[in-house]
């Protein structure tokens, strides 16, 4: 009986053995197929990872621009947060980069460049050309150029008063009256383009029988775009909003040449405030936590879009 129930034990061990062999292959198929992205990882922690983190270390300093601080900041703990939190300044700044956000991302340029991306399919090709080649030239603009062009545009004595005023209409200044207004203008302006072209393309992609046998139902061209074509670039949807949201929270030149961030605060977003808190008044690890709140705040949008977003596996 014992050699038996020896023999047994053995025959078990030998059968069991095949199985921690193949997890070790598995584990090795995985490592050889994350090989090569080996570099992409490093890249990524040293040009990303890296700042951030070191980023992150400098807002809980009082590092300044200027005097001892400068050469020698002190670790000073949650200190900056706990003022910014405090300060109405920067729940100024919270609400308008959300409004910001919303209104000339999420909103204009998504909804715009859905708009000219459904018409230009059904222009003919020479219009199709010019308001396509319109468009995009917003885009391929480089900002530093867009944002003075837009500064002359909104201008007291700029080309939309001059518009106006052919129309019998009396201008204003808008970038003082109404800042926020001209920037989100502006921001549309200048990002729809990118919309436009991603939209362009996931249309492309839109089977025609699809529309074709929604036509033969009796479905009208509202029912054919709500119900077949929306459904089908969902995942193109997702996407853009994503990058616009995250584009558009990270815009300062367009508003720092246009007004300043003001006049006062009145157009002082995020990455306003951090530049001024840092660059304007010295406090570059205050205005590090600003910036750090800021890419939490991207962080936030970008799980909330890919949760809810997320697009259903077919």
């Amino acid at each position: 009986m014992t050699a038996v129930a020896s023999r047994g034990t053995v025959g078990r061990g030998r059968g069991s053995s095949p199985r921690p062999r193949a997890t070790d292959r598995a584990l090795i198929r995985a490592l050889a197929r994350a090989l090569p992205l080996l570099p992409a990882i490093l890249l990524l922690a040293a040009f990303m990872l890296g700042p951030i983190v070191y980023s992150l270390y400098g807002s809980l300093t009082d590092r300044a621009m200027t005097g001892p601080r400068a050469a020698n900041p002190e670790f000073i703990g949650l200190d900056n947060y706990a003022a910014l939190f405090a300060s109405p300044d920067f729940w100024n700044s919270l609400w308008l980069t959300v409004v910001f956000i919303l209104a000339s991302a999420v909103i204009g340029q998504n909804v715009l460049g859905m708009l000219l991306a459904v018409l230009l399919r059904s222009a003919v090709k020479p219009l199709r050309s010019l308001v396509g080649g319109l468009v995009v030239l917003a885009w391929v603009l480089p900002e530093i150029v867009a944002a003075f062009a837009l500064y002359a545009f909104f201008s007291k004595d700029g080309t939309l008063n001059l518009i106006l005023g052919w129309f019998g209409l009396e201008g204003t200044s808008w970038l003082y009256y109404l800042p926020m207004l001209s920037v989100i203008v502006a921001n549309i302006w200048r990002g729809t383009a990118f919309s436009m072209m991603v939209y362009n393309a996931a249309l492309a992609e839109v089977p025609p029988e699809l529309t074709e046998a929604a036509t033969i139902d009796g479905a009208g061209a509202w029912q054919r775009f709500t119900r077949v074509t929306l459904p089908v670039i969902r995942r193109s949807i997702s996407t853009n909003l994503l990058l616009t949201t995250l584009q558009t929270l990270g815009v300062f030149t367009l508003i720092w040449v246009m007004t300043g961030g003001g006049p006062g605060t009145q157009s002082s977003t995020l990455p306003v405030l951090a530049f001024q808190e840092a660059f304007k008044f010295a406090q570059v690890g205050y205005g590090t936590a600003i910036a750090t709140v800021t890419l939490l705040i991207g962080a936030v949008f970008s799980i909330v879009y890919i949760k809810i977003l997320k697009p259903e596996v077919d």
